[in-house]
């Protein structure tokens, strides 16, 4: 395993910490910790840039789909500064994953999030 695929993984790592931390002081520390200061996250449902922003947006999914976590899905691959992974939103009571995505990360020289471009693969009909 390569330095820099170390980075890719530790990035992708940070990014789901962020996505599971429900408590509002671990959610902006996890988001501190994986992006930039001037972070972009960007899906189809938002575009928002800062931690705050970043924050609200990881907050109202977690309002939409309570008890459900973002696990990752696949291998985190990376080249450059730029990193893409899998991943799916699961029910942690009966392991349902009605929610499913793909997410191309662009990283600062710190290994943090400057850029999320994500894309839904599979999202319920009443989401």
């Amino acid at each position: 395993m390569s330095v820099n695929t170390n980075r890719y993984e530790s990035a992708a790592a940070r990014y789901f910490e962020a996505w599971n931390a429900t408590e509002p002081e671990a959610l902006k520390k996890a988001v501190a910790a994986a992006w930039a200061v001037d972070g972009r996250y960007t899906d189809p449902l938002a575009d928002v840039r800062g931690h705050e922003g970043i924050a609200a947006v990881i907050a109202l999914a977690h309002e939409q789909f309570p008890g459900f976590v973002f696990r990752p899905l696949g291998a985190v691959d990376g080249h450059h500064d730029t990193a893409r992974f899998g991943w799916e939103l699961v029910n942690e009571a009966d392991g349902a994953a009605p929610v499913a995505g793909f997410d191309v990360v662009t990283l600062d020289s710190e290994g943090r999030i400057r850029q999320v471009l994500g894309f839904l693969d599979r999202v319920p009909a009443s989401a």
